[in-house]
């Protein structure tokens, strides 16, 4: 495939390569090896956590999540049109657990950054001697009136990875022929920027397939969006007479403010209203609400250091992910992985009392528009300063163009499930079960 191998990733992602990373000495402490607990198993968590342990076995690691299985939430849209099975987006921790990880399936309830502990649920107290925190993002429920977690049960957001993912993929396969299905899509930050509008097109891929009388209309709180070029041909070559998309402008504001999950009426702030026979709802975010309860946020988002993503908030503590505030760069997982890397390498120098050095950063977001077609959007990110303000700045950015070749657009679509299939050796140290389907019932 054309894509990243392995060893280009690790490398990138880690900021140096990893073999400078596992040339350090051990970190030395009084009491024994550093305690190092990380909250949250997604792609940050994940990552730093694997990196740790590469570059020192001796360090003391604890991953929290509360999750037996993860299913990636990066990727589920390709569920959603066919493209995958729900198997090949779900991956368990056996293989972190391998590496010498202890790996808790337990749930952050509370952190005492003065007395360097994590609280858990169910199990004991933890202390540490440096702690990330990587709790992905959490839902603003009151944003949207009649919206809750009850609602979602009938409304799916799936915009956390499990139960949500599969709950849309099997109300897609129930839906009448002729059914109308309703997207709502939030304000700016929030998770994956692009992600809205990849899951319109598989959607909108299934509904071709699938349901030919149906129809998909999104409601989009911006006037804008990412790769937008790139998406609206694809919704007049592919989907031109499946998918209505309603852009919020200077007269109409088509936030979502109001649903009603029994009847399946979504209302926008414009007044328009549908009724909807099935609603993906995608409600705005912010932070896990451990970074909140602990006061490790501004807002709705924490606030780090953009060189090494220590939090601004407390000292030894590192937020990274979707949870923190990275300015222009995009809460992604390729974005996540590459601040692990970052944060890792802070962390050995740190308790090495070696020299610190801003990290380098970057992030690639691809979206699968058709069958063999992606767009990819990235670049690289660096820590500057304007006003006095220290914030990450894009450096050579990319985008895909919408009058790239067919060939282009399958290689970057090849490279895509490549890299996918890297960064979950890369995590979960398993190979990702990539696969193309013919049907759309897949366990």
């Amino acid at each position: 495939m054309t894509g990243i191998t392995r060893r280009e990733f690790n490398a990138l992602a880690a900021g140096v390569g990893v073999a400078a990373l596992t040339e350090l000495p051990r970190p030395a402490l009084a009491a024994g090896p550093a305690k190092i607990v990380v909250i949250g198993g997604g792609p940050g968590g994940a990552a730093v956590a694997n990196r740790l342990k590469s570059a020192d076995a001796t360090l003391d690691i604890t991953l929290i999540e509360p999750k037996v299985k993860y299913t990636t939430c990066f990727y589920s849209n390709l569920y959603l049109g066919g493209f995958r099975t729900f198997k090949s987006i779900t991956h368990d921790y056996e293989g972190v657990k391998k590496r010498g990880i202890t790996v808790l399936t337990d749930t952050a309830t509370g952190i005492d950054t003065t007395a360097k502990k994590v609280t858990l649920a169910k199990g004991p107290t933890l202390t540490y001697d440096r702690l990330v925190v990587a709790p992905g993002i959490d839902f603003k429920w009151d944003a949207i009136e009649g919206y809750s977690p009850e609602a979602a049960k009938i409304m799916p957001h799936a915009w956390q990875g499990g139960p949500q993912t599969w709950l849309l993929k099997e109300k897609l396969l129930a839906l009448p022929d002729g059914g109308l299905v309703v997207m709502a899509v939030p304000q700016n930050p929030y998770r994956c920027p692009p992600g809205p509008y990849e899951r319109a097109c598989m959607i909108a891929h299934f509904l071709k397939t699938k349901k030919p009388k149906a129809r998909l209309v999104l409601f989009d709180a911006k006037k804008t969006y990412s790769k937008q070029a790139v998406f609206e041909e694809a919704f007049n070559e592919y989907y031109k007479d499946i998918v209505e998309i309603n852009l919020t402008n200077e007269i109409d504001d088509f936030s979502v403010i109001k649903v009603d999950a029994k009847t399946g009426v979504v209302t926008t702030k414009a007044g328009r209203t549908e009724r909807a026979a099935l609603a993906n709802i995608i409600p705005p975010q912010k932070a896990g609400a451990i970074a909140a309860s602990a006061s490790l946020t501004e807002g709705d988002w924490c606030p780090v250091n953009p060189e090494n993503f220590t939090s601004t908030k407390a000292k030894d503590v590192y937020v990274l992910g979707d949870a923190a505030i990275a300015n222009e760069m995009p809460k992604s997982a390729y974005s996540a992985v590459s601040q692990a890397g970052v944060v890792s390498n802070d962390i050995i120098a740190d308790l090495q009392g070696k020299p610190r050095t801003a990290g380098r950063f970057r992030n690639t977001c691809w979206s699968m528009l058709a069958p063999d077609n992606s767009a990819k959007i990235g670049g690289d990110y660096v820590p500057a300063t304007k006003d006095g303000r220290a914030y990450l700045e894009i450096k050579d950015g990319f985008i895909s163009k919408p009058d790239d070749s067919a060939e282009l657009r399958r290689q970057v679509n090849e490279e895509s499930a490549d890299w996918y299939q890297t960064i979950i050796e890369d995590l979960f140290d398993e190979p990702s079960q990539q696969v193309t389907l013919p049907n759309f019932r897949n366990p």
